[in-house]
C-alpha cells in the first residue's frame, strides 16, 4: 500500500487542499492520502517541523510526507527531497527538516530538477505532486533530483546550552493551548546531570517535570479536581518540555497560551543549581 501525507499551511476554508488531493489521485489513483495538518501558521517554518518531526514515526517504511509550508521557488529555497530513515520527504529547502537531521544522518538526499519536464503552468505543489507520486509509486529518487550533501536548518531557533542553563523557544501551541518548547528530555539530561532546576518564563517559574499530566495532583494529599487550573510541565510523547494548565478548557477557561501569556518565539530557561 502506497501512502502519501500531507502537512500544509492552506488552511479548510479554501479549495487548496482539496484540488491537492485531486491532483494526487489524478496522478496515482490507488494510493493512501492521509491529513497530518493543514493548520500550520502561514509560512511557519519551525512549526511545520516539529508536526512532522512528531508523526512520521507513526508511519510505515515507505511512506511519502509532503510537506507544503513556505514551498516557493526562489534563489534561496529550492526543492528537494530525502529518504530519511526509510521513509520519504519531499518540501522547500529552508530548515523544515531541521529536528530530523539533527536524530538521523539522511540516507539520501536530492534536488529536484524536474521543473523543466513539467508544463510551462506548472506550479510548486504539481512538483511536488509530481515527485511524491513517483516516489509513491517505487520510483527512484534519481530519477527526480540531483545528489546534494547538505540542506538548511532553522538556527534562529536553537537552545542555547551552558554550563548552568538552557535557554530555550516556544516552536508550537497546541489545540489545548499547551505550548511546546525545543528544549528536548535528552538536552535537560545531558545538561542537568541530576542536578535541582528551575523553569523560568514570563516572571513565573516551576519546579517540577512530571511524566504525566495528572502526576501534579500526587504532590498532594486533596482529589484530582482540585489542582485543575494549575501550571505545569512534562516531557511530551515527543520528550520535548512542554507547559501546560492542569484541565483547562482554552475555549472557556484558558490555557498556558493565555493564562500564562506564552506566545510562538518566547523565551523559556531552565537553570540547573550547584
Amino acid at each position: 500500500m502506497s501512502i502519501i501525507t500531507l502537512t500544509t499551511d492552506y488552511g479548510l476554508k479554501d479549495h487548496f487542499v482539496g484540488a491537492l488531493k485531486g491532483k494526487i489521485l489524478s496522478e496515482l489513483s490507488d494510493v493512501t492520502i492521509i491529513d497530518i495538518s493543514h493548520q500550520i501558521d502561514a509560512f511557519n517554518v519551525a512549526e511545520a517541523s516539529y508536526i512532522i518531526n512528531a508523526s512520521y514515526s507513526s508511519f510505515p517504511k515507505g511512506t511519502v510526507h509532503l510537506i507544503g509550508v513556505d514551498i516557493e521557488l526562489n534563489k534561496e529555497n529550492q526543492h528537494i527531497a530525502i529518504l530519511w530513515n526509510d521513509q520519504y520527504f519531499i518540501c522547500a529547502d529552508n530548515g523544515i527538516l531541521s529536528i530530523l537531521i539533527q536524530k538521523i544522518i539522511p540516507q539520501k538526499m536530492v534536488a529536484i530538477n524536474i521543473h523543466d519536464r513539467l508544463p510551462s503552468n506548472a506550479t510548486d505543489i504539481d512538483v511536488f505532486v509530481k515527485v511524491a507520486c513517483h516516489l509513491a509509486n517505487g520510483g527512484n529518487l534519481n530519477v527526480i533530483g540531483k545528489d546534494i550533501s547538505s540542506i538548511k536548518t532553522i538556527s534562529e531557533l536553537q537552545p542555547v546550552v551552558q554550563s548552568n542553563s538552557i535557554k530555550g523557544h516556544v516552536i508550537y501551541i497546541d489545540h489545548f493551548g499547551n505550548v511546546v518548547t525545543n528544549i528536548s528530555k535528552k538536552l535537560f539530561l545531558e545538561t542537568g546531570k541530576g542536578r535541582p532546576y528551575e523553569i523560568l518564563f514570563k516572571n513565573k517559574s516551576l519546579k517540577n517535570i512530571f511524566a504525566r499530566y495528572s502526576d501534579i495532583a500526587n504532590t498532594g494529599r486533596y482529589p484530582i479536581k482540585d489542582y485543575e487550573g494549575q501550571k505545569l510541565a512534562i516531557f511530551n510523547e515527543n520528550d520535548f518540555l512542554e507547559i501546560a494548565i492542569f484541565r483547562s478548557n482554552p475555549e472557556n477557561v484558558g490555557s498556558a497560551k493565555t493564562l500564562l501569556g506564552l506566545n510562538y518565539r518566547d523565551v523559556i530557561t531552565i537553570e540547573f543549581k550547584n
